[in-house]
This record gives C-alpha cells, structure tokens and sequence, in this order.
C-alpha cells in the first residue's frame, strides 16, 4: 500500500485521494544525488582522458601477507592522490570457487560501514585450504578449478583484479580505473574575509588585482574534479542532509569483457536483459538505482529504484555465464554499457560502505545460482497452502464482509485458500489491535475461515503509532528499540498511523521482543498478541521504510540505528531485517513450530529465507501486467522465486478481459494474489459476469490441480537455489536466441512452458521453442516441432486460451479433482501426464510433505521419480515406473539438512498410504498398444486415440492413451508396461 504525501497529512489521513500518479520530482535522479554526480563525473573525465587516464590506486607490493593455511592474502593499497591515507586489500578463494574481494580503509578518522555482508550471508563462507596464492614483482594470482581453467589475478600498479576462465577475462575490476573509495576527512574551516581598512592620507589605494591571493593547484582535481560537490551538506526539495562524516562513497567499474548481456540487480521495472544507461545511445538516461523507495504508480520502463533492492548480476554469453554479489547496503547507482555486443562495461556507485564484492565464476547459470545461494541461502519452502489463491482488498470491512466473500466464493465452486486484511482491521492504525467496531469478534473471524481450511493473513506496518494507549510503541520507547534522529531523540515521522516512530531491528535486544507480542497466549503481565491465532499470517508493508513527509517518501539519511549507523548505510537492509524477525515471531508463536507465511514489499540480498514478495502498488494496465512478468523474472533472478504481482493491478478498475488476462498471469506466478485499491470498484471474480467468469474459475481450478508441480519446484528450488521460473538464459543457456526473452519462462524442472498474454484482443501469439523437440499444448495435445537453432511458433490465444506447453520429456504429476482449497486436496489422487520425448522417453518428480511443519527436516516426506523408457532391445514396448528418490538421495532431499538416511515408510508416508495414482496420460505414441498392464499384475483399463507420435516429424494432435485408475499406489515402487 502506498504512501501519501505529507502536505495536508492531517487530513489526507482522513480522506483518502481518488487520483494517482507518479511523483517523479519526489525522487531524486543521478543528478540530483551529490554521490552519484560525482561518480559520474569520474567517469566522463576518464572517458575524456582515454589511453592517459591511470587509476591512482596501487598494491603495495612489499606488504602482501598469504595465509599459510587457506587461500587468503592480505595487502596494502595506497592512493597516489592522498598517500597518507591507508586502504587494505584482502582476496579470499572460496571452497566452491567464488572469489571475495574487500578493500577498507585503515586507521581513517572514521569506521566504514562493513556488516552488509553479516546480512546478507546465512554463514561465514569456508576458505579453500588447497588453492594455494603465488605472488610476482608484478602481480599475485591463484589456478584453481578440476582442469586449472579458472585464474584470478591481482595487478599491483595499477591495482586490477580480474577473474578469468580458460585464459579469457570473465569479469575485471577497476579495468577502467574508476575505483574511488572517498575516505574519511575533517571538513576545512570556512575562510572569513574581513573589510580592508581605509587608506591613510598620503598611502596609495591597493588594487582589486594586486589583493588577488593565488589558489594552490588543485593536483586531485583531474580525478576528483574541482569542487567538493556535495561533500558535507545535501540539500533535495525541502529537505537537508547534513552529512556529518563528509564525503564516503564508493566507485568501482566491474567489467565483463566476453559477455554481452547482464540480467539481475532487481527491483526495477524493465526488460529482464538490462537496457543501457551510458556509452552510445543509451537505453535510458540515468543509471540503475537501488535504494528502497515507496514509488507510487511506478513506470513500466524506468530505471528507478522500486520497493526492493538485491546488488546481484549476472553477465552471460553462449559460453559462460559470470555473476557478482556486492554486498553495499547504501543507495546505489549503476551505469551500464556495451563497449560491443560481446561485451559490458557497469560502473557501481555507493554512498558508503566497504567494498565487499563476490565474484561467482560459474561458469553455468545452473552453477551461479549454486554458488550465490551457498552465499545468501535458498527461497524458504513455503507452507503448502501459500501457493493456493490468495484474495486480497484494501480493505475487507467488516466481519462479517470476510464472512460474506468467502461464502460466495464457496457458491461460485472457486477455490481459495486465503483472505487478507488491509490496515483498516487495526484501531487508528494501532497494528495488532482491532477495530472493535467493524471487527468485534476477530478470533471467531479467523475460526469461521479456518474451518474450512484457509488461512487469514493480516497486515502489520512498521511505523508505531506514538501515543500513550498503544501498548507496542510504549514499550518499545521504554526499551530504547525505537530509531533515533541525528541528535539522538526519538524519530518521529508520519504514516498512516499519522505521527509515528519505527523500532530499530538493527538492536538485537529489540528481537526477542518484537517476537513476543505474536504469542498467541498471554505472557505473563507483557502485552501480546492474544486475539490472533496460527491460521493468522503476516503482511509486512511500508518497510522501505516508508514516511511519508521524509526525504524520497523514506527517513531521513542521518537518522542513527543501534551501533551509531546512519540510516544511509543500512537503508536497503532495513525491510530485510523485519520480515527477518516477523517471520520468525509467527514460526515460534507456538509450542510446535510452523512455517510461517509473510510478505515483504522491501527487500535485500537474503530475503527469500524469510517468505514472499510483491512487485508493489501496480496499475490496472496492460503495460503493468507485462512489465510485473519481467519483475518477478528478476527477482528470481536475484536468488527471490516466491514473487508476484497484484492481479488486477492495486489501482484502476481493469475491463473483464485485462482481469482475465491478470489471472491467466497470476496462475503461473509463485505468489498468486489479488488486490485492489480503496477507490476501485469490488472486483472478486465472482462478481464477474459470464463468460469471464467461468473463465477465471478454470484458470483458478488449473493452478490447484498443477499444485503440486509448484510445491515440487519449490522443493527443487529450496535446494539448489535454481528459480522456480526459469527464463529461457537459464534453462537454454546456450541458445542465443533466447537471451532476450521475458515474456514466456518454464516452471523449474517441470517441463512446462508459459507465455501469458499482456496485450488487448489478441487471439494468436507466437512462442519460441528453443530446441529440436517436440512440445505438446498442455490443454489439446496439439504437438508442436522445434530446431536446433531455436524456432518460432504460431499459436491460438483467445481470451480462454493459454499458451501453456508441456516439453517432450517431461512428466508433469496434477490434482485434478475440484476443491475449495488446498487442504481439502491432501489425500486426493493423481494424474500422470506423460509427454514422450523424440525418444519415447519422459521423467518427472513429485515431492509431498505434511506442508505444514518442519517435519520434513526429519525425513518425514516422499519424493518419488517417474520415469518412462523404452524396454530392452527387441522389444517396443515402454516401460512407465516409479522410484523412491529419498532413499536415493537424502543428503540432497531438504534444505539445510543434509540426511544420512531416509525411510521410505516414514510417519507421513504412512499416512497418505492409501493415496493413489487414478490416472495415466501417455502423450505421441507411435501406435496404439495391444496390452497395458502393472508389471507382474493384470491388464489396465484404457483407452487410445491416434494422432501424432513424438518420434514423427510432423505437427498436429498428438496421440493419446488414457489409463484408468491403475491403483499405483504413490507412496511406492511399480510400473506399467505398454506393450
């Protein structure tokens, strides 16, 4: 939900506007930002100088220390503009290959900023002990790698660290000699003039020209430039920075010289492949921003900074793929160029902190996606019911409103799994306390809904309302939690609780308590949150933060956190922090720890440990349905799968078919929510009038039967940190053809493809196979061919079609009964529906655990294979069977715990003994059988309609055969043979 602007706040609490745009002039550019001017600037002189311009850092040669028992070396660097000043280098080589570089400043008048990282990592990374550092005269380097293919090496003069992979530079820092870490300094005292005396009779008058004092020669200015730009005061519209540690940012150009697109840095509205923002003709005229900002009715194309901000990049070629984590958490500007179109050039500016840079050499996405995720962790797997349908709306208004939707939802057969209040529950915007009035009976809300198996999941804001009656923000003033100003009092700032205060989650001491008041029972004479219980869930809006009369809509830059931070240095981290601790406040409320459902709208490197995302207060528009696609595709991008948008966009009334269109997008993103704005018109689908609305109904009964492809992928994804949708670069990283694409992605292993359609009365689209193989149309079998070389195809797309395809090879598990919810899904049966490859071949997973609890971190899940072979030679029969995967693989089964054993007849699967697969779907036979049976058993039922097989080279409907209810149990081993 979206902030107001302060002017008239008093009122504008009360009355909310009917008219929304964007404020662009709320938020600063590149040049209006004195850092980032100034980085740019750097930039432009060494452009100007060329082959002349020569970075003024260097390693001191004689100062490097290599650890004796780990892959670590230390090392001096001066700067030869200020050789007093003191910077140290240090490299690190990781067990898995990535390469850590630091570089902080030493015995300077101030501390930097070095715990992002702290953040950000879920450990300390292990050092290798057996990569070992060889320093020359010139430069130090290490070989590393099965073959020796990967080498970094340190140039000393001037310094220069490149990663490279089979003697090719794969990424380069300060090739272009923009490092530039501004260190600490005292401010020179002002100089004051004072009035020359009158002459005395008979003295000549001095001239204006001979009072002329010559300056000293600025000898920094050809790095630095002239002036001291912005260097100890800001000022942006009303508002004043007073910067009292001067200047501290931090330049670097990281270079990729072989690899010509870059994907990453989320969150910002634009193409998955980053567009230019300098050199030649550049795509937009700022630089990427990061800074977690509260923008209202943000562009569908535009480099600014949104609602979330992860410093991760990958660079990609058809020969390798290279990714970097920079772990900064102060505003960040970042340029991007193609010097050719095999290469690119980004030049990172911080406002402060240490430089603290992973470089993750792949050389796969696959491997990239590995590595990060060894760094910053998994996306949580998520409580099943989470992946269901979530209905949402600023606001429900009442009990018995809540009441009322979910009875027409259950009268209109469609299923959902969640309903959401928006701030309107709580008593002045008093989060956790209820509105008496309109919710007089809140816990018997919650039960009327779990009843039937769904969940609630209610918003809490961060900003404290500060008044005496608001036992929250008491205690937390008493305790000392609260964030403080410049001058160390309270902060006070508005928000819609109107004069607010925010906790400090930066304070370990404030942890413990802001858990507490989730208990759902009283503790003792401490206040908590009794009128919850655990169908309850967390909504965690407005943490950019959002004030609404700061600076950018957030605090102001010089406010201090716990250890005498600036609010500049930790800016991007704050959201991370409390959906961090409200995540774990709902999975510790009680006495048996449940997975917790919350989600964050700002975000950092790390987040995706702690829940879900959402790409924030979006338009009803066709250009906002498009652009969210590439924004979830982003964020997975940046190690977050559990991402969506708000269906519908939050504002706007959308016409029936864009809502259509909406749901069609929402079904196939991760997190699948509709929200609406105050002012819009109620737009539940049940209000829909025909044919949209059986239109919607279908799309959402297709997300519940496909559940359980999501909650596999999620397990998948949980595990290796492979997104759960996978642009065409990660999952064809090879096919150039389709680096560039993000309006169509595959759903994790599942062998399912998606492309939503975002534009209006469109009843065709074209889809790219990337791939000589043939994929079948999910809904009529119809079998489409690829190339080799990648291929674009024509397919139907009316209003109640979806290009969804299956891929040749794949074998996708569903539910396909229809429920209310998920819950109500847990011992239904199975459906297998087997694509045959070119090869007659097909494997799929399913993966089942109770969804609910951590149980599964105790071997107590199944997860089976599915795999369809031909028979041994002389025979054309094919062979469809299932496999225990838990035994096969334990260690690689759950995240973070690596199991010894597993067994197979473990509590849980004992209790979906009985579940059985009714259903087998065999697609591109050749001919049809003369027998199927269960191996060592007796002949099946079924059924076979002819058409096109997967081994043919022709295109049309494919063939089928149906089996019915073989009474494969899926708990255990069997096959079916078909002869």
């Amino acid at each position: 939900m979206r902030s107001l602007n302060y002017l008239g706040i008093l009122s504008l609490l009360l009355v909310v506007p009917t008219t929304h745009t964007l404020k662009a002039h709320d938020f600063k550019t590149c040049s209006q930002s004195g850092f980032c001017r100034r980085g740019r600037a750097l930039s432009a002189r060494a452009k100007d100088a060329g082959l002349k311009w020569n970075s003024p850092y260097s390693v001191d040669p004689s100062s490097v220390a290599i650890a004796s028992d780990q892959a670590t070396f230390t090392a001096g660097v001066k700067s030869s503009l200020y050789p007093e000043i003191n910077f140290g280098l240090e490299l690190r080589v990781h067990d898995d290959g990535v390469v850590r570089v630091r570089m902080d400043e030493v015995g300077g008048l101030r501390k930097r900023y070095d715990e992002a990282a702290s953040w950000a990592l879920i450990s300390e990374p292990v050092i290798s002990k057996d990569i070992k550092w060889k320093a020359g005269k010139k430069d130090i380097r290490a070989v590393y790698g099965q073959k020796k293919e990967n080498e970094v090496v340190v140039t000393f003069e001037p310094l220069r660290v490149a990663l490279l992979r089979n003697g090719k530079e794969q990424v380069v820092l300060n090739g272009q000699g923009l490092l530039h870490m501004e260190h600490f300094r005292n401010k020179a005292p002002e100089v004051t003039h004072t009035e020359e005396p009158e002459p005395q009779e008979g003295e000549a008058a001095v001239s204006d020209e001979a009072q002329v004092v010559m300056k000293a020669e600025n000898v920094r200015a050809w790095f630095e430039g002239e002036s001291e730009d912005a260097y100890w005061e800001e000022t942006f519209s009303s508002w004043t920075d007073s910067k009292p540690k001067g200047p501290e940012s931090l330049s670097l150009d990281i270079n990729f010289p072989n690899h010509g697109t870059i994907y990453g840095i989320p969150q910002h509205a634009t193409r998955l492949a980053l567009p230019t923002t300098a050199g030649e003709s550049p795509f937009f005229s700022d630089p990427y921003r990061l800074y977690n900002a509260d923008v209202f009715e943000y562009l569908a194309s535009s480099p600014m900074s949104i609602y979330g901000s992860i410093p991760v990049l990958h660079a990609h070629s058809a020969d390798s793929t290279v990714g970097i984590f920079h772990a900064v958490g102060s505003e960040t500007w970042i340029d991007v160029a193609h010097a050719s179109d095999k290469s690119t050039e980004t030049h990172w500016v911080s406002e402060s902190g240490i430089l603290d840079l992973f470089l993750m050499p792949g050389p796969t996405p696959e491997d990239i996606f590995r590595q990060y995720s060894k760094l910053t962790g998994t996306s949580v797997l998520p409580a099943q019911w989470s992946l269901g349908y979530h209905q949402c709306r600023w606001n429900y208004v009442s009990s018995d409103d809540v009441r009322t939707v979910q009875k027409r939802f259950d009268e209109e057969d469609m299923p959902v799994d969640v309903f959401w209040l928006d701030i309107e529950y709580a008593e002045d915007h008093k989060y956790f306390i209820w509105d008496k009035k309109n919710f007089p009976d809140p816990v018997e809300m919650v039960n009327d809904v779990a009843a039937l198996g769904r969940k609630m999941v209610v918003i809490v804001d961060p900003h404290l309302k500060r008044t005496s009656d608001y036992p929250v923000y008491q205690k937390a003033s008493e305790l000392g939690f609260l964030v403080q100003t410049n001058a160390g009092s309270e902060y006070e700032g508005w928000c819609w609780s109107g004069s607010s205060a925010w906790i400090d989650f930066f304070n370990p001491g404030a942890w413990n308590w802001w858990k507490s008041l989730f208990k759902i029972t009283k503790q003792g004479s401490d206040w908590s949150w009794t009128e919850s219980t655990e169908a309850v869930h967390i909504w965690n809006d407005m943490n950019e933060p959002s004030v609404f009369n700061g600076p950018e809509i957030t605090m102001p830059k010089d406010n201090l956190h716990h250890g005498g931070w600036e609010h500049r240095d930790v800016h991007n981290i704050n959201g991370m922090l409390y959906s961090n601790l409200t995540s774990q406040a709902v999975a510790e409320r009680s006495k048996t720890p449940t997975r917790p459902f919350v989600l964050t709208r700002a975000f950092y490197a790390g987040s995706q440990r702690f829940g879900a995302m959402w790409t924030g207060d979006n338009l009803g528009t066709w250009e906002h349905m498009a652009v969210g696609v590439k924004i979830v595709l982003s964020v997975s991008i940046g190690g977050f799968s559990f991402a969506g948008s708000d269906v519908g966009g939050f504002f706007g009334n959308p016409e029936p078919d864009m809502l259509v269109r909406w749901y069609q997008v929402g079904a196939f993103a991760p997190f699948f929510r509709a929200h609406a704005h105050l002012d819009t018109k109620r737009r539940e689908p049940f209000l829909l009038d025909q044919p949209y609305k059986g239109i919607v109904r279908d799309i959402l009964r297709l997300r519940y039967s496909l559940l359980p492809v999501w909650y596999t992928a999620f397990r998948e994804t949980s595990v290796t940190g492979l997104p759960v949708l996978r642009p065409h670069y990660v999952a064809f990283p090879k096919d150039q053809g389709g680096f560039n694409i993000d309006d169509q992605y595959f759903i994790a292993s599942s062998g399912l493809l998606v492309k939503p359609v975002t534009e209006k009365d469109v009843t065709e689209t074209t889809v790219y196979i990337p791939e000589d193989q043939v994929y079948y149309d999910y809904f009529n079998h119809h079998a489409y061919r690829g190339a080799a070389k990648g291929k674009q195809i024509t397919v139907p797309a009316a209003l109640h079609q979806l290009p969804l395809f299956v891929r040749g090879g794949s074998i996708v598990p569903t539910r396909e009964r229809p429920r209310r919810s998920s819950t109500s899904m847990n011992l239904d049966p199975f459906t297998l529906r087997v694509a045959l490859s070119k090869t007659s071949t097909a494997r799929g997973e399913l993966y089942l655990d109770d969804g609910v609890t951590y149980a599964h971190q105790q071997g107590q899940f199944v997860w089976r294979e599915f795999v369809a072979e031909k028979a041994p030679k002389k025979s054309r029969a094919i062979r469809i069977y299932s496999k225990d995967l838990g035994a096969a693989r334990p260690t690689e089964a759950v995240d973070g715990v690596a199991l010894q054993t597993f067994n197979p007849s473990n509590s849980y699967a004992k209790s979906i003994a009985e579940v059985r697969v009714e259903k087998v779907v065999v697609v591109g036979l050749t001919d049809k059988p003369k027998s199927v049976k269960i191996e060592g058993g007796k002949e099946l039922a079924w059924e076979f309609a002819p058409g096109i097989a997967a081994t043919d080279k022709k295109e049309g409907v494919a063939s089928i055969l149906h089996i019915k209810d073989p009474k494969a149990l899926v708990t255990q081993d069997w096959a079916i043979i078909i002869e």
